[in-house]
């Protein structure tokens, strides 16, 4: 291996931590900025929105290292991802799972003021992080096990400032869970021809012919269980016309991804981060502008 620079050393380090591509902590921050939301009636504080914040984006770059490292003999085989830094041998192994074990080191540091329940649902979501890259050998689906491990912000969210996690929470989680599964079909299906040829398990290749009815049923589960779940919260007119944009997002999704080519696929995959953000927003809007409830200091 070429001996590199601390700078050339930290660029890929950064690299396969995503840190240049934030469409992954974005779609896993949407879902726990909703339970944040949620679960303190619109007026979270800021101490809790800061910790969740950061705590998304080190649980996400260490899950995408322990993902790299999975699947280091996949990459190599793969045209998108053979550059990868641990794929193309620039980072080792070894110097891989430091970095995890640092990263997740530092969530969890971060996460000792909030209550106990708290500490062991991180547990429950370090586990889910760690085994989702070996559900793409075995499971049908991985990305229905994708989802619950990018949503476990949720009940985390809701036990740091409920001390509990009730029903509303993983129904939330459930929605997300079918997100998961429409926005990463629509990924998985860029990939498709590769993963046949080395053997990795997706939605897009289970659900065959039928991938673009299937993520836009699950787009639509989606919208349904969060028309729920802001119903029970009380939740009015604004939070419902978030939802309304985000469906005309996920329409448009159709019409990208119904010719199956990989570049439209995947702009739909990225479009996703703004269908997060139309929810996002109205929700906050109609705490802000209904209930009056605002972030706390």
């Amino acid at each position: 291996m070429t001996t590199l620079t601390l700078r050339q050393r930290l660029d890929a380090y950064e690299r396969l931590m995503r840190l240049d591509k934030p469409i992954g902590t974005l779609l896993l921050l949407w879902p726990t900025m909703w339970a944040v939301w949620i679960a303190a009636e619109g007026a979270p504080s800021l101490f809790i929105v800061w910790i969740f914040a950061l705590g998304t984006l080190l649980m996400r770059s260490a899950g995408v290292v322990m993902n790299d490292y999975a699947d280091r003999h996949f990459d190599p085989h793969v045209e998108r991802t053979k550059n990868r830094p641990l794929a193309a041998g620039i980072v080792t192994e070894r110097e891989a799972l430091l970095l995890a074990a640092g990263v997740t080191l530092c969530a969890f540091l971060l996460i000792l003021p909030l209550h106990k329940l708290v500490w062991a649902l991180s547990v429950v979501a370090l586990f889910l992080a760690a085994t989702y890259p070996l559900t793409k050998r075995f499971l049908a689906i991985p990305q229905a096990y994708l989802g619950i491990a990018f949503g476990f912000g949720i009940p985390m969210a809701f036990a740091a400032q409920q001390y509990q996690v009730p029903a509303q929470a993983w129904m939330l989680l459930l929605a997300n869970i079918f997100w998961a599964i429409g926005y990463d079909t629509c990924y998985a299906m860029v990939d498709r021809e590769d993963d046949l040829k080395i053997g990795i398990r997706t939605s897009a290749i289970t659900f065959g012919r039928y991938d673009v009815a299937a993520v836009m049923a699950s787009y639509a589960a989606a919208l349904a269980i969060l028309a729920w779940v802001g119903a029970q919260a009380g939740r009015g007119l604004f939070f419902h016309a978030g939802l309304a944009v985000a469906g005309g997002m996920m329409l448009r999704h159709y019409f990208w991804i119904r010719g199956r080519e990989r570049m439209a696929c995947f702009r739909a995959f990225l479009d996703n981060n703004w269908v997060g953000a139309a929810i996002f927003a109205g929700l906050a809007l109609d705490y802000a502008l209904r209930s009056g409830r605002w972030p706390a200091v």
